[in-house]
């Protein structure tokens, strides 16, 4: 089964851009969730994040996963590749 990455982020968002960057590089898909303005999408965002409001805010497998440090941190680690192997393009 494909590994299911999702991307909540806003609009001019350094992080943001700097997360799907990374991503991008690895080759993988992801669902890219802009949240700009739609109180509902926050919401369920930050529902999802155990109350983390902060952008972006990454889901792989729908585990939350943190931010763009936190996905910067799992890659330095030598620990991202494993998590997305299944879902490279």
């Amino acid at each position: 089964m494909p590994v299911k990455i999702e991307i909540y982020t806003r609009r001019g968002c350094f992080y943001c851009a700097r997360a799907r960057m990374l991503l991008e590089n690895k080759n993988v898909e992801y669902t890219h969730i802009p949240i700009d303005g739609d109180i509902a999408l926050e919401r369920l965002m930050i529902e999802r994040a155990n109350g983390g409001t902060s952008v972006p805010q990454i889901f792989i497998n729908n585990t939350h996963i943190g931010g763009s440090d936190e996905l910067y941190q799992l890659e330095n680690e030598g620990r991202l590749d494993s998590l997305l192997e299944d879902n490279q393009k």
